[in-house]
């Protein structure tokens, strides 16, 4: 267990002794104390802990949460608990001041393993996939790919350091309507390399100028043979050959992106299997289906409406959200994305994962409740379904809003974007907002080479904290392990700031992971980077007490080691120098 969280747990174990006592003495009456908390306030000046736990029990012991307080400071022990004194202040609030003891031993523990630091078995090792990007394969991904990209993969990063055995996967839709469209949009493109304009595009067709460049380039290969074939035919060749080219365009965009999938997994896949069609099966067999007008209906209002009245929502509420049912199967008998989609997440669950965590565009909104009903509807648990829905992003540059590339003078891609930001910069400011805001990706930060870009910031921390070692090393000095008593030497108001930073670490990666966002651990450390300037510009590193020389050292070697744990787990490169 982490200094952190033995700590509260000695506080929480040291207060429940008190209330015993102080029921034993007969200072409080004989009643069970509901739950408390115990956790460090962003203000430490009156404390580095605090608990509520005399406010909690007002109403278990019917006595004001004052008094309550002193009954339960009059029989405190902090024997064990890493603190070394108490106080009472407002209401009733029990502030704790932290012993040396602690101090010294964030550092130990943080300098014995400082790779393994941050990671705990909060998550039981239980099977968690994490599903993000899945962009449609019919055309080149964009911004809002980039940063569905970065808060997917790191927040499956954060799930596998608080303890969790998490997966990456992508969902490529390569069935279904869009590939029929992207089939009819090749096929138009192509004829009209030989008959001109006589050939009508499709209304929905897929406009993009890389449609035609596809189509270009199997004419280049293969000449008109496909111009005498019938219509079938000839889309399902140029779908052959366009299709895998994205594909694989898509693959190595991420893995520009840094992004490492444990799988790619491929709707068609699911219709080959029968699993699609297994799931129109099962909910007709559970009566959830009818047929009307030729196809093949889900009973999604029916299905939402016993699932919203279970929770105790009222039917005002419900007729409010205007339900409607869905199609499964369409009239010329393919089944819909929706179909395809339900099976994919059987699948999921049927792979062994216990929850699922999809990252799906803010315009999805509407699809997240039925999905979790149809789960329900299957016999597996919606509620094990979690969808970080994310917003949109603006580019940005000088200020002004930015819609089209420099370079090709079309909407910026993700490809546009990582050839022209450093994928450090990208990684790390598509995780400075959480997923639910809208964001504003300023380009000329994100290619900035000065603090106010915060990864450039955090990197240059990293850096002087090298130069500082190295420096040192020029003139013989070498860093060494230090005694406690040489630990307890740090007591400047920046060196205990900067250690109960450090302390925080693991717990932050715990409530990461919890509320899956990532864009807790950015904040984390640019915030260490920020105290550790603030150390340095107020403590001297290089002194004539070499005991105390060491001691910062050590401390510097802390937020070095953590700086780069967080960078080496969001996949963000920790330079030496700068």
């Amino acid at each position: 267990m982490d200094m952190y969280s033995k700590t509260v747990l000695g506080l929480k174990n040291a207060i429940n002794a008190a209330i015993e006592h102080a029921i034993e003495k007969g200072e409080l009456p004989n009643a069970q104390l509901p739950d408390f908390i115990i956790e460090a306030p962003a203000n430490t000046a009156n404390g580095d802990f605090a608990t509520n736990a005399a406010m909690a029990g007002a109403k278990a012991f019917r006595m004001p949460p004052f008094k309550i307080a002193q009954a339960i400071t009059s029989n405190l022990s902090l024997e064990g608990t890493m603190c070394e004194r108490f106080e009472t202040a407002g209401p009733g609030f029990i502030n704790f001041f932290l012993s040396n003891e602690f101090y010294s031993g964030v550092i130990k523990e943080i300098l014995d393993d400082p790779e393994g630091y941050g990671s705990s078995d909060f998550g039981k090792n239980e099977k968690v996939m994490v599903e993000f990007v899945s962009a449609n394969p019919t055309g080149p991904m964009h911004m809002g790919n980039a940063r569905g990209g970065a808060l997917g993969d790191c927040l499956a990063a954060v799930l596998k350091k608080a303890g969790y055995d998490a997966y990456r996967e992508f969902y490529v839709n390569d069935a279904g309507n869009q590939i029929e469209k992207f089939g009819a949009s090749l096929e138009a493109r192509y004829l009209q390399i030989y008959k001109g304009e006589e050939i009508v595009f499709p209304e929905d067709g897929y406009q993009g100028s890389d449609i035609t460049e596809l189509a270009k380039e199997y004419s280049a290969l293969y000449g008109d043979r496909l111009l005498d074939a019938d219509s079938a035919e000839r889309k399902k060749a140029l779908v052959d050959y366009a299709l895998p080219k994205n594909i694989l365009k898509m693959q190595e965009d991420m893995a520009t992106y840094r992004i490492l999938y444990d799988k790619w997994f491929f709707e068609s896949e699911l219709h080959k299997s029968g699993e699609v069609a297994e799931i129109v099966d099962l909910l007709k067999s559970k009566g959830l289906t009818y047929e009307q007008d030729g196809a093949v209906w889900y009973k999604n209002k029916e299905v939402l409406t016993k699932k919203l009245l279970a929770e105790g929502k009222t039917q005002e509420y419900i007729d409010n959200l205007e339900l409607k049912d869905d199609v499964l199967i369409r009239q010329n008998g393919n089944p819909t994305y929706f179909a395809a989609d339900i099976a994919y997440h059987k699948n999921k669950f049927d792979r062994g994962f216990t929850t699922l965590i999809d990252i799906w565009g803010a315009d999805h909104h509407g699809h997240v409740m039925r999905m979790k009903g149809a789960m329900d509807a299957i016999g597996y648990d919606g509620n094990k379904l979690t969808v970080v829905l994310m917003q949109l992003v603006k580019l940005v540059r000088g200020g002004e809003l930015v819609k089209m590339s420099k370079r090709t003078g079309k909407a910026i891609q993700l490809r546009d974007l990582l050839e022209e930001v450093p994928v450090d910069s990208a990684r790390f400011l598509f995780n400075t907002r959480e997923a639910n805001t809208q964001m504003d990706f300023d380009l000329d930060l994100a290619v900035s080479q000065d603090n106010q870009n915060p990864v450039y910031y955090v990197q240059y921390a990293h850096a002087r904290i090298c130069s500082i070692f190295k420096a040192l090393e020029a003139d013989g000095i070498t860093s060494r392990a230090c005694t406690e008593a040489e630990l307890s030497m740090l007591t400047a108001p920046e060196e205990k700031e900067l250690i109960n930073h450090l302390a925080l670490y693991v717990n932050e990666i715990i409530s990461a992971a919890k509320d899956y966002d990532p864009t807790k651990i950015t904040r984390y450390v640019t915030q260490l980077a920020t105290l550790f300037h603030k150390f340095y510009n107020a403590c001297r590193v290089k002194g004539d007490d070499e005991s105390l020389m060491q001691a910062r050292l050590a401390l510097c070697g802390c937020v070095r080691a953590v700086i780069k744990n967080v960078f080496t787990m969001f996949n963000i490169t920790c330079p030496e120098s700068m």
